[in-house]
């Protein structure tokens, strides 16, 4: 697939107003209210310096959770921890389009940073709509007029058709900031130029992209294995007889995945050579972890792949040329569990082939590890990167190739 979008370079930026979206979305402790990590804001701040260097008028469109979690909060501590990132007054306005946010937009200076409140405080931007729909929203019409250009760099919403992320590239001129210029480039140069063997490592608890991600690269031919860790090796243990326990089970229903079994059951009897279960599992009792074969799984539940299949899998990632990875291989939030999947990413850090890291909670878990440097790539967006990799079409991609002519 040749991409074909443009990017910052293509635009004269200075003394324009550029809006720009990026996913500065960030873990924050439910208790205090403070933002625990600040990786994503690092990782934009190389769009939005280089925008104020050529003297944009940047404008920050960005979202912080959705409706009704904890952590649906305003981005006035994120204007305050961007600030300090970017060594430079990020201005934050308690408003999205209203007349506080528009005049605040016309006052900028050549330069000048400004920080829009949370776009999920706006309803439309919730709704599913066709992405030429989202150009009618209030927030487009009212921001558009005040606006010269949109820089979309919010690849881990990419997968997503809402007003902020697809809307103003049918009314501006569009292109693609840093952090999407790279993810596309490399996640779609990796996966047009695989080298063999191609070895998927597909876990977490997400099953429905872990299996649209197998069923695809599996139909195509682009993988030559995967091995299955977390919750999407539990339903492929259920989907090749294996007795996993009841609250295994029950855990797998409650979460609304028992249809995959018999999704599992079909890509067995198809790719049974090419899909790897586990041979052992760690179970918690008593707070502990026991390592136990799958043919002596008690009702105790599963926590991570166990030290057998640890070893399996390392030998299999260490062969591979190219290595694509998303999902933790189980609680590596608890050290007790955390074995699989700190193991898993020391074989692909210590492999020669070319690896990309999902992004969610494996991402973290790689940076967490130590093992960012060792890697080839980690993806920002985890939903993003999986849907590519599964074969979907990103809105947001879409939209963006569609309107390259447009400067």
């Amino acid at each position: 697939m040749s991409l074909k979008f443009n990017t910052i370079d293509d635009f004269q930026l200075n003394n324009k107003t550029v809006l720009v979206r990026v996913d500065i979305n960030s873990p924050v402790d439910p208790n205090t209210g403070i933002i625990l990590d600040d990786t994503r804001m690092r990782l934009h701040a190389e769009t939005i310096s280089e925008l104020a260097d050529k003297g944009a008028k940047t404008v920050i469109l960005a979202h912080q959770s959705r409706p009704g979690k904890k952590d649906f909060t305003t981005l006035e501590q994120h204007a305050h921890a961007l600030s300090k990132i970017l060594g430079r007054p990020v201005i934050y306005v308690e408003d999205i389009f209203g007349c506080a946010a528009r005049e605040k937009i016309a006052r900028l200076e050549p330069g000048d940073i400004l920080l829009l409140e949370n776009v999920r405080f706006y309803s439309e931007e919730v709704l599913k709509r066709e992405p030429h729909l989202q150009a009618e929203t209030h927030m487009v019409k009212k921001l558009s007029s005040v606006a010269d250009y949109f820089i979309n760099d919010a690849f881990a919403t990419a997968h997503r058709s809402q007003p902020s992320l697809v809307g103003f590239s049918f009314v501006l001129p569009s292109g693609a900031g840093r952090v999407m210029e790279k993810e596309l480039k490399t996640l779609y140069g990796a996966v047009e130029n695989v080298q063999r063997p191609c070895v998927y490592v597909l876990g977490g608890v997400k099953v429905d992209d872990s299996i649209m991600v197998m069923e695809n690269v599996l139909e195509n031919g682009s993988a030559d294995l995967i091995l299955t860790t977390g919750l999407v090796a539990n339903i492929f243990l259920l989907a090749s007889k294996a007795k996993i326990g009841k609250c295994n089970a029950e855990f797998i229903d409650n979460k609304g995945y028992s249809d995959f079994i018999k999704v599992a059951e079909r890509l067995i009897k198809k790719f049974r050579d090419k899909i790897i279960i586990p041979v052992d599992v760690a179970v918690s009792k008593d707070d502990k972890r026991l390592d136990v074969p799958i043919n002596k799984i008690p009702d105790l539940p599963i926590f991570d792949i166990g030290t057998e299949t640890i070893k399996l899998y390392a030998q299999k990632i260490r062969k591979a040329k190219t290595i694509f990875a998303n999902g933790p291989a189980g609680v590596f939030e608890n050290p007790e569990f955390s074995v699989g999947t700190d193991d898993i990413l020391n074989a692909i850090a210590s492999s020669e082939g070319f690896s990309i890291i999902g992004g969610g909670h494996l991402a973290a878990a790689a940076v967490q590890m130590g093992f960012e440097g060792e890697m080839d790539h980690i993806s920002s967006g985890g939903g993003a990167s999986i849907s590519l990799l599964g074969g979907e079409e990103l809105p947001v991609v879409k939209v963006l190739e569609e309107v390259a002519d447009k400067k």
